[in-house]
């Protein structure tokens, strides 16, 4: 059986014209002391990031976003702060910054299955309700 344990989690929000404050929910980055996880999930919806903004270069976009998830993975090609301790990298990640790449403030929950959470916190927060 496994114990609950603690985990943090910000929203990944794309915020297209920044001084309008208007944005969508992108992802999830969920980190998990104890178990050292640390894992980012993007699901993009580009017609409704369009309709926020006719002008939003997608493309870039979706670069800020994959940069998450390799950043989070500790991929080598992502320079200095993907080889930071992972939570180091949570917080680097989940600054506060003015950009068109945000993160809500950081919350705390428990699970026993860190990647099922991120699953659950993505279908509730980020992925259209069905």
């Amino acid at each position: 059986m496994h114990t609950a344990e603690v985990y943090d989690y910000a929203i990944v929000r794309v915020v297209p014209r920044v001084e309008r404050e208007e944005f969508i929910n992108a992802g999830v980055i969920l980190s998990c002391q104890r178990s050292g996880f640390l894992q980012a999930a993007i699901a993009l919806d580009e017609a409704r990031l369009l309709a926020m903004d006719p002008q939003a270069d997608i493309d870039t976009v979706h670069r800020h976003l994959a940069a998450i998830v390799a950043i989070c993975a500790g991929e080598p090609g992502c320079g200095p702060i993907a080889q930071l301790p992972y939570r180091s990298r949570f917080h680097w990640l989940t600054a506060r910054r003015s950009a068109i790449i945000q993160t809500s403030p950081v919350h705390t929950g428990r699970c026993a299955d860190a990647a099922a959470a991120l699953e659950h916190i993505m279908d509730r927060m980020v992925r259209p309700l069905p």
